[in-house]
């Protein structure tokens, strides 16, 4: 199983990003994808995540309505559109894979099986 992310870079505060992670050798319409960041320093923390069909989606308080998630299932990958962004935005950006189970949250990085390897976004100011 394999996640690759990808789509960070640097941009100024206000910019956008889209963020994209691809997956291989995963049944991927029968995993909850996740986002996660982390900043230096600190520890990985829940940014949103999305249903197996893409209904329905979940956000930290701090992203709800600049983050979008979305996922194209006949193309094996989950997007993660970043507008709006702001320098407390900057960190390594990593999408996650789970497969569903009675009591999960989706918010803790426990619940996730496979990681991909994470893309950096900087936001300057």
């Amino acid at each position: 199983v394999q996640l690759q992310a990808s789509g960070g870079g640097l941009v100024q505060a206000g910019g956008s990003l889209r963020l994209s992670c691809a997956a291989s050798r995963l049944a991927f319409s029968s995993y909850v994808m996740g986002w996660f960041r982390q900043a230096p320093g600190k520890e990985r923390e829940f940014v949103t995540r999305i249903s197996r069909g893409g209904v329905y989606t979940y956000y930290a308080d701090s992203v709800k309505g600049r983050f979008t998630i979305s996922r194209d299932n006949a193309q094996n990958t989950a997007y993660l559109q970043v507008n709006s962004l702001k320098p407390d935005d900057t960190a390594v950006y990593y999408c996650a894979a789970s497969s569903p189970r009675t009591g999960r949250s989706y918010m803790n990085p426990v619940d996730y099986e496979y990681w991909g390897q994470g893309t950096q976004v900087t936001v300057s100011s």
